[in-house]
């Protein structure tokens, strides 16, 4: 080949080299860049993938789902009282365990989310296991338990249930709880990955649509807690349940109606896995002395072909798990091509190891928590049963406001605050801020509404000792105190939800390393589970106390022989020492430390 030709063979491999490397970047461009994918496993393109149309369409799901679920839930207590013939104080014990139980299979959703199934499958399997509760619950109610024909009313019992009877009762509601607990975190997340956080305006989007899935929670349960209870308290149980159930259907051919569109992140590993080869290859290596700062910790050079996750930087707290990522002679492999890998229950990667410290790090926050869901648990059970011993009567001749349907002011206030919020305070506070404007972060927002929280149940408390004065002046069982003065104490609260589950949500999804997001927001609702537990038990310790030597307690089946009130101030005082413990670990949080995300690795990840 003469020089002419072989200028001419360069020339045109220059071309196409550079053709090539121009049609790479062009496809950077038009796909996303945290390591979404397609339907198909390839990375998801930007203009057909994702985005606001896939986003609205779960949070209509949520909203629906939302509708399905509290339809059961915000008249539970009643339920329990009219139909199945319990008192006062055990209705709130068993709401209370019951949605303890419900936030805990948050976790589950969240785990089979990371590690196996998907987001999205993890929301088709558990919205269908929602709607076989809901069909059983149903079926039961219609069938059996509404006798003698129109119990079910306040003050209209019916027959005592055969034991069959309430444990298929129990049966139905604990599968509804499986289903709508395990999907809220999965639903969550799916919604967030529809947004490219490499991006700086889908990134403003995916925090703003933790605040509409919260709004959109919201909208669902307004829709129920008006129609829906107001057909229960009129002994419609069964048309009110039939109705939650069509919703729990549309709500799940609403998810599968946009899987063309989906953005997906792969579930990459087994979270309990992970975390525990670092602790056992950190005992393992307990007599090693760790290296400072950090330096000559194993990192792997390269990530696995289906990780798409960012590498966490190296943090100096909690060094006695920096031994699982010293290197010794026996930790390495050799494998039969002569390739080089390692053991990985004797060594760790910083990345892995500073999983562990992340979920570390979140836990005195999530204890902190805890205590906050004291007050809303309140909401759906004390509230309710403080309502149906006030006046209910409206400005509207024969027409009684359902004690139940108070909570829409909790909802309408929550959905108004945080709409308010994005809309308005956030563009004006920016506009009057010449310079960066510094927007309360995710936990001086849980702050706040720890204080707003406290002030709600003062509140509370003082509204029961005025409603008690009116009972005990006119000698009746209801007093003659409008439910219209529960409106401040409802308001507060939805206040300070709007404050807090926003703040949190956002904060453990910003806080919790890549392959675990699910999980972080699994592990923020579970706090409403324990608090709803620990508000069990709180009430069960209550009735212990107050009831000895004959006195009817705190919480009895006439509210007017009790004190409910003093509960309200016992949670105040709870909740105000919960904020200064939250002040204080708050103060001592240490962020995590993301590294960026090599683009072109992305690509070839998800190729």
């Amino acid at each position: 080949m003469d020089p002419k030709q072989q200028s001419a063979v360069r020339d045109e491999s220059s071309v196409s080299m550079n053709e090539s490397e121009e049609g790479k970047k062009r496809l950077l461009d038009c796909c996303t860049k945290d390591g979404s994918t397609d339907r198909h496993g390839k990375p998801a393109i930007k203009a057909k993938t994702g985005g606001w149309k896939t986003g609205a369409l779960l949070l209509v799901s949520e909203g629906l789902a939302a509708v399905a679920f509290t339809g059961v839930e915000v008249n539970m207590v009643l339920f329990s009282k009219t139909v199945l013939r319990q008192s006062n104080a055990e209705a709130a014990n068993m709401f209370s365990k019951w949605m303890g139980t419900l936030y805990i299979f948050s976790l589950l959703g969240a785990f089979l989310s990371d590690s196996y199934f998907g987001r999205y499958l993890t929301c088709i399997v558990f919205l269908a296991v929602m709607n076989v509760g809901l069909v059983v619950l149903s079926l039961l109610t219609q069938a059996f338990m509404l006798e003698p024909e129109g119990c079910g009313k306040l003050g209209e019992l019916c027959k005592p249930q055969s034991q069959v009877e309430v444990a298929m009762f129990y049966l139905s509601i604990y599968l509804l709880a499986l289903g709508s607990g395990s999907i809220e975190p999965a639903l969550a997340t799916l919604g967030a990955d529809q947004f490219d956080e490499e991006d700086p305006e889908e990134s403003r989007s995916k925090t703003k649509f933790f605040s509409y899935f919260y709004v959109a929670l919201n909208l669902g349960s307004l829709v129920a807690e008006t129609l829906l209870v107001y057909m229960e308290d009129m002994g419609r149980w069964v048309l009110a349940f039939w109705i939650s159930t069509a919703c729990g259907f549309v709500a799940l051919l609403s998810i599968i109606s946009g899987a063309p569109r989906y953005r997906h992140i792969r579930p990459c590993c087994n979270p309990i896995s992970r975390f525990s080869q670092v602790i056992i290859a950190s005992i393992r290596k307990i007599k090693l002395t760790v290296p400072s700062h950090g330096e000559g910790l194993y990192e792997a050079r390269s990530r696995n072909e289906k990780d798409s996750t960012r590498r966490i930087s190296h943090t100096d707290d909690f060094k006695f798990l920096d031994r699982a990522a010293v290197v010794t002679p026996s930790d390495m492999l050799i494998l039969p091509d002569k390739s080089e890998t390692h053991n990985q229950w004797r060594l760790c990667t910083v990345t892995q190891v500073e999983e562990v410290k992340c979920v570390l790090r979140l836990l005195p926050i999530w204890f902190c928590t805890i205590l906050a869901s004291i007050v809303f648990v309140q909401v759906l059970s004390l509230f309710v049963e403080q309502g149906s011993a006030m006046n209910t009567s409206t400005m509207i001749s024969g027409f009684h406001i359902p004690p139940a349907s108070m909570t829409s002011f909790d909802i309408i206030s929550t959905s108004t605050f945080i709409i308010c919020y994005e809309k308005i305070i956030i563009p004006l506070y920016v506009k009057l801020t010449k310079s960066k404007p510094k927007l309360p972060s995710e936990l001086q927002r849980i702050g706040i509404g720890l204080v707003i929280s406290t002030v709600a149940m003062v509140i509370a408390g003082l509204v029961e000792q005025h409603r008690l004065r009116f009972a005990n002046e006119g000698g009746e069982e209801t007093s003659s105190l409008s439910i219209f003065w529960q409106t401040p104490q409802y308001v507060l609260v939805g206040v300070g939800e709007a404050f807090i589950y926003v703040a949190q949500w956002e904060f453990f999804a910003s806080q919790i390393p890549d392959n675990l997001k699910s999980m972080g927001l699994g592990l923020s609702m579970s706090s409403s589970a324990l608090g709803s537990y620990l508000c069990s038990i709180i009430l069960s310790v209550v009735m212990k106390i107050t009831t000895r030597h004959g006195k009817p307690g705190w919480i009895p089946a006439n509210l007017n022989n009790g004190h409910l009130d003093r509960f309200f101030f016992l949670s105040a005082a709870l909740t105000a020492l919960d904020l200064v413990l939250f002040v204080v670990c708050a103060k001592r949080y240490k962020s995590i430390a993301l590294e960026k995300r090599e683009i072109g690795q992305e690509m070839e990840a998800t190729a």
